[in-house]
C-alpha cells in the first residue's frame, strides 16, 4: 500500500478537520472528490486504506482519524481525535475555563447516564450543576448557552430536553471514560466498543448497543442473550438501512481552510 501523503490526502484531512466528525457516506464522497481533483488513484472500497495513509503521517502529532459508530442509528462516522491528551483539557481552545468546568461536571453525571435505561441525563440535573462551579457560578441562561454550544460542536446530543454524549465525544474520549468510570461503563458484547446507550441483560448484565442488538436478534424468532442464553426481555430495535458503500453528496469546505493550510476547532 502506498504511504505517500498527496494533496488529495491533505484536502481530505483539511475538510474533516473543519467538520470535526463526518458521516460515512459523506466521507466516501469526499474521498472520491479529493482523488478526482488531485489525480490520485481512487477505488470506492478503499477509503480505510486512504485514511491509513493519513494516519501514518499524523502519528508524530499524536492524532488519528478514527472510525466509529453512532449509538442512535448504527451509521459509520469518521472523526479526527487527539491521542496526546486523555482529559477534557483538549477542548480548551474552544471553551473558557468556567465552561470547561461545566462540561466536566456534565460528564461527572456519567454515573446517572450509564445506569439509566436510555443513557441520557436530564437538562434539569445538568443545569443545577451551574450552581456548583468553583471558578465562577453560572446563571441558568449562561449554562443553557454552553449546552447549546456543546451540542452544536458535537460534544453532546440533545433529545427532548435530555442530553447524552455525541458520537464525536465517545470516539475522542472513549479511553478517558473507560479509565475513569471503569466500574460503571460497559462495552458492547457485539462490537466491543464503549456503550452509553444500550440494552442490558437482566440476568448476566452484558450490554449491547441498540443497533448491534437489532442486527444480532434480527434473524431470531425468540431472542436470547448471546452470553448467558437467557430470554432477552427488551423490545428489539428496528434496523435502519445500512450505509451505502458508494459515495453520496459531497460536503462543502468551510471558510478559513485551504489546501495550503489547515485549522482545527
Amino acid at each position: 500500500m502506498a504511504t505517500q501523503m498527496t494533496d488529495g490526502h491533505r484536502r481530505f484531512l483539511q475538510v474533516l478537520m473543519s467538520h470535526g466528525i463526518m458521516e460515512g457516506s459523506v466521507a466516501r464522497t469526499l474521498h472520491r472528490d479529493c482523488c478526482e481533483i488531485h489525480k490520485v488513484y481512487y477505488a470506492h472500497d478503499k477509503l480505510d486504506d486512504f485514511i491509513n495513509v493519513v494516519n501514518i503521517h499524523l502519528q508524530p502529532f499524536f492524532m488519528q482519524i478514527r472510525k466509529g459508530m453512532s449509538e442512535d442509528d448504527g451509521k459509520t462516522y469518521y472523526a479526527l481525535v487527539n491521542l496526546a491528551e486523555t482529559e477534557i483539557t483538549k477542548m480548551a481552545s474552544d471553551y473558557t475555563e468556567n465552561e470547561l468546568e461545566l462540561f466536566r461536571k456534565t460528564v461527572s453525571t456519567m454515573d446517572a447516564i450509564i445506569v439509566s435505561e436510555n443513557g441520557f441525563a436530564s437538562s434539569t440535573n445538568i443545569l443545577n450543576l451551574a450552581d456548583q462551579l468553583k471558578i465562577k457560578k453560572m446563571k441558568k441562561k449562561e449554562a443553557e448557552q454552553v449546552l447549546q454550544n456543546l451540542v452544536q460542536d458535537k460534544w453532546l446530543s440533545e433529545r427532548d430536553g435530555e442530553y447524552t454524549l455525541h458520537t464525536r465525544c465517545i470516539m475522542e474520549m472513549e479511553q478517558y471514560i473507560l479509565s475513569n468510570y471503569q466500574d460503571l461503563v460497559r462495552k458492547c458484547n457485539i462490537c466491543h466498543s464503549l456503550a452509553i446507550q444500550s440494552q442490558v441483560c437482566e440476568t448476566c448484565g452484558i450490554g449491547m448497543h441498540l443497533p448491534c442488538a437489532g442486527k444480532y436478534f434480527k434473524a431470531q424468532m425468540e431472542p436470547h442473550c448471546p452470553h448467558c442464553n437467557e430470554f432477552w426481555p427488551h423490545e428489539i430495535p428496528e434496523i435502519n438501512r445500512p450505509d451505502s458503500q458508494l459515495p453520496s453528496s459531497a460536503p462543502r469546505e468551510r471558510r478559513g481552510t485551504s489546501s495550503s493550510g489547515t485549522r482545527r476547532r
